[in-house]
């Protein structure tokens, strides 16, 4: 193994001379760190430490005759150890290798053949990423003042719903504090990426099919589409009216997808294109998400052919997954309806009208925000800690409206009522899939107090202790069983738990510990102890009976030595599934350090 006595963690990474290309420099680090945390051709099992006078290397034989030499720096946030410059070495002639190609290349030749299309494919994402961050680079200015001529200067007066897809924008120009090339989208160019991508805040009106109604499955018991939904007529296909119904398209999907998604789904005949565009939208986080400009409450969900956070994350929607999404909303509608202290403080969007025609390409949930946001500010989490126009991080300006300028004041009570929500519904079972872009902050004023909610979207994903959720809410009120995917219930509390970790703990939490500490605003173990004593308090509510909720989360979050980190890169792209095992690839685990043990005086 790498790594000996656990020490606490540094919050600085040693740096030498820069490449000149700073994109690449910064993303090669993360890159070889997320592949040393998932220990990928045993970067982290295979190495033997070596200690040098600029600090510790890892040594990783390549072969009879050499071997790459890794340069580590004490880092904790799941992992020991995090990647630093001068990054990778050749040892028999010190060649350093910097680019993507060659660092790929090298560690491609260590891998087993089989796996080898995988490390292909994984260059080309961080080539695409590379371009991307390149991209960003070059329009950052002009994006920051198009956000603050629409907006104004200030985020923190970024307000309702509307003012929310401007903080989306922000936040898509910040990378994900796991997979290193998220700012990738496979197969998509500048033009592209600058017409529809999030962070580039752009306008464009929705493309839409007509299908025979008999092809469309509508939600079981919505009370109908939008009221914004064009009938044939409306664009331009008045002979259809009687006979069809219509479909939103995302723009990126017209031409050879639908045309293929037309074809599997035998609707070739029966669907006609319109030849106009109806509806302008502005695309959120997730890119196939988009609002509608005129309604910013509602959030049409379309399928799109590319990839995000993996090659094998394609963005298409599977029909089976609209159903769950609604079901999940009714999950936790009956949980709040037994919790009255999370009335009107734990918002959720809802999911409960969609259409699809039997195939990926071919649908679209209709998500609907709730009423009454508009004074407030609603950020999703991904963009606290973003540059804000002018260069100050997003939570500095929030904080200084709503929280006397104290940054750790906001986390605290973000803390304290996402804890408080996500424990209890560990207790009756239920884990989510509510990372950093499905959970937004709503910040106002009420009564002249500041007033912090959240809001819940994309319940699609849970993972469900079915034996527990029939004891506390009992199949009455819920029956697990109604859910399509098989992979949501589960026998026992520990997927639930690796769920809550790596999601709630990691991703919610302990992300932005280590970013607050990165970036000055508090000593690392400060904020780590606040992360713990929130979390310890939430879990104590719980009660401490054997085999409980609470004694499971204590044992398995909070006191274990080591917790569930997702190995996104491999299961995403790196390894098939059969190679990975993955029944799930946002829910494949690799193992990291517990940085809750050392807030807690445990070292």
């Amino acid at each position: 193994m790498t790594t000996g006595t656990t020490t606490t963690p540094t919050t600085t990474t040693p740096t030498d001379t820069p490449l000149t290309d700073t994109d690449e420099a910064d993303l090669l680090l993360r890159v070889l760190s997320a592949l040393l945390r998932e220990d990928v051709v045993g970067l982290r099992s295979r190495s033997t430490p070596v200690e040098r006078p600029d600090g510790r290397w890892l040594r990783l034989a390549a072969g009879s005759d050499d071997a790459l030499l890794l340069p580590v720096a004490e880092d904790g946030f799941q992992c020991e150890t995090a990647a630093r410059r001068p990054l990778l070495l050749r040892e028999s002639d010190g060649a350093e290798l910097a680019t993507v190609d060659e660092i790929l290349a090298a560690l491609r030749a260590l891998a087993d053949p089989v796996d080898r299309d995988g490390f292909d494919a994984f260059a080309e994402e961080c080539r695409q990423t590379l371009a991307t961050m390149r991209l960003h680079t070059e329009v950052r200015d002009e994006v920051m003042a198009r956000l603050t001529a629409r907006y104004g200067a200030d985020p923190a007066h970024w307000t309702g719903l509307a003012g929310g897809l401007a903080h989306d924008t922000l936040a898509a120009h910040h990378d994900h504090p796991v997979y290193p090339t998220a700012r990738g989208r496979s197969g998509l160019g500048e033009d592209q990426l600058r017409a529809w991508a999030p962070e580039f805040h752009p306008r464009f009106a929705l493309r839409w099919l007509a299908l025979p109604r008999h092809a469309l499955t509508l939600a079981e018991g919505a009370t109908g589409l939008p009221g914004h939904w064009p009938t044939p007529a409306d664009l331009g296909l008045p002979a259809l009216d009687r006979t069809h119904l219509t479909l939103p398209v995302h723009p990126l999907t017209v031409g050879a997808p639908l045309r293929e998604a037309l074809r599997e789904a035998g609707l070739e005949d029966g669907a006609h294109l319109a030849e106009q565009p109806y509806l302008e939208a502005i695309p959120t986080l997730s890119m196939r998400t988009v609002a509608l400009t005129a309604d910013p409450a509602l959030h049409l969900k379309l399928p799109l052919a590319t990839a995000t956070l993996g090659l094998r994350n394609r963005r298409t929607i599977k029909p089976h997954t609209l159903v769950n999404g609604a079901l999940g909303q009714r999950l936790l509608e009956a949980v709040t309806a037994r919790e009255p202290r999370f009335q009107g403080r734990i918002l959720h969007a809802d999911e409960s009208t969609y259409a699809h025609a039997s195939h990926e390409l071919l649908a679209t949930l209709c998500r609907r925000y709730p009423a009454g946001l508009d004074d407030a500010v609603v950020i999703p989490l991904a963009a606290l800690l973003s540059e804000a126009p002018g260069g100050r991080l997003v939570v500095d300006h929030l904080a200084d409206r709503f929280y006397g300028g104290d940054p750790l004041t906001l986390l605290d009570a973000c803390l304290t009522l996402l804890f408080d929500w996500q424990t209890t519904l560990f207790g009756y079972g239920i884990g989510l899939e509510s990372h950093q872009q499905n959970i937004s902050l709503v910040l106002d004023q009420d009564r002249g107090a500041t007033r912090l909610r959240l809001l819940f979207k994309d319940n699609d994903g849970p993972r469900i202790n079915a034996a527990r959720l029939r004891d506390t809410l009992g199949t009455d009120a819920f029956d697990p069983g109604a859910f399509a995917d098989p992979r949501i219930l589960v026998d026992g509390d520990e997927p639930v738990a690796d769920l809550f970790t790596t999601i709630t703990v990691h991703l919610c939490a302990g992300a932005y510990a280590f970013g607050l500490a990165r970036h000055g605003r508090a000593p690392l173990e400060r904020l780590l102890g606040l992360v713990r004593d929130r979390l310890a308090e939430a879990v104590e509510r719980l009660g401490g009976a054997p085999g409980g909720p609470g004694a499971t989360l204590r044992a398995r979050v909070l006191d274990a030595p080591r917790l569930p980190v997702k190995a996104m890169v491999t299961a995403g792209s790196l390894l098939s599934k059969e190679r990975s095992g993955a029944a799930d690839i946002n829910k494949h685990y690799t193992h990291g350090p517990n940085y809750l043990l050392w807030a807690g005086g445990s070292r």
